[in-house]
């Protein structure tokens, strides 16, 4: 069985974490997938919107701790090598390579988004969540810190105090309360979840994908650049989205007060 499905429709791409019976805990298999697949998207010119999401009641309850169990007999400094080895195996790469995607990625969140499930989902451009969707960045649970780029985003989009808080106390907080927070953009009811996932990959499939990937460069890299640099690159993604078919017709439907027809050309 694979660990990850992939089926894509009206140009959206739809990525299946399918370990229900885990609660789609990362896997080895997973892991390869989920890196080979994103690398694949980005060349991939029919595919305008991705979404991922987990098999099931749960979206990712985080990497797979049973397996843990099989290093505890190794010495400090083995453990120590092997999980750096895994997590720059794959893990990292499949961080690196969501961030530079130059389409929009949609996280689907049901149920569990824990520990790395939390990492993967803010690696996410947009995050839309059941309202009983639950988080919980449980790594000091197990004496460990975090990985996947928690520490990254959730300092930039909760604050320091806050982000400390959640990974120190690793407490469990609704979909509600995330809202709240600034770490995902809309709460829906269950039962609506897949329809409004859909609705929303749909209309970004729609729309115009270069300056979408555009936008999605500028405000990623904004937290890093000074002014100068950020008005620098504005001016250069400016200049690249201007050379799409899709700028020409946003600007010609623009004048001719009708909506445009983006091709994601």
């Amino acid at each position: 069985m694979s660990h990850l499905l992939y089926e894509a429709e009206n140009g959206v791409a739809y990525l299946t974490m399918n370990r229900p019976e885990a609660r789609n805990a990362l896997s080895l298999d997973m892991r390869q997938k989920l890196l080979a697949t994103f690398q694949a998207l980005e060349s991939d010119d029919s595919v305008r919107c991705v979404v991922l999401r987990g098999a099931g009641d749960h979206f990712m309850a985080g990497g797979d701790v049973k397996s843990f169990m099989e290093f505890t007999p190794l010495t400090p400094e083995q453990r120590r090598l092997t999980f750096i080895n895994r997590i720059h195996t794959n893990l990292n790469g499949i961080m690196y390579t969501m961030r530079r995607l130059n389409k929009p990625i949609i996280a689907s969140v049901r149920g569990a988004a824990a520990g790395a499930g939390i990492s993967v989902a803010l690696s996410c451009d947009l995050v839309i969540a059941a309202d009983d969707a639950f988080f919980t960045l449980a790594y000091s649970h197990i004496a460990s810190s975090p990985d996947g780029g928690a520490t990254y985003y959730l300092p930039r989009l909760v604050g320091t105090k806050k982000a400390m808080e959640i990974a120190l106390l690793g407490d469990r907080f609704s979909a509600a309360e995330a809202k709240d927070l600034g770490m995902i953009n809309r709460v829906v009811p269950g039962a609506d979840l897949e329809a409004e996932t859909r609705k929303l990959a749909e209309r970004l499939a729609q729309g115009p994908t270069r300056a979408y990937g555009n936008i999605k460069k500028l405000i990623l890299q904004s937290s890093e650049n000074s002014l100068e640099q950020q008005l620098q690159s504005e001016a250069e993604t400016f200049g690249d989205s201007v050379m799409a078919e899709d700028w020409v017709e946003g600007v010609t439907a623009f004048n001719e007060k009708r909506k445009p027809q983006f091709t994601g050309r």
